[in-house]
């Protein structure tokens, strides 16, 4: 058995709001799995935002990124 500490888990969920920011929303061992976070928060951000109360420059959006990305790394 491995420890809690010797696994990484290679997909993340990131959040770029309408200024650019990005904020790690979390971690995940399959594209597929990061892949469905991202895009029931997408979802659940835009029924938030749908009832025209919302600011639609907030919501911003949801990425999937392998772990090298999410870290500026970008190619």
């Amino acid at each position: 058995m491995s420890g809690d500490g010797d696994s990484v888990l290679p997909w993340q969920v990131i959040r770029e709001d309408g200024h650019g920011n990005r904020y790690r929303v979390g971690s995940y061992a399959t594209r597929r799995e990061a892949q469905q976070v991202a895009d029931r928060l997408a979802d659940t951000a835009s029924r938030a935002t749908s009832g025209g109360e919302g600011d639609a420059e907030g919501v911003g959006s949801y990425l999937v990124e392998p772990l090298g990305c999410a870290s500026g790394e970008y190619a």
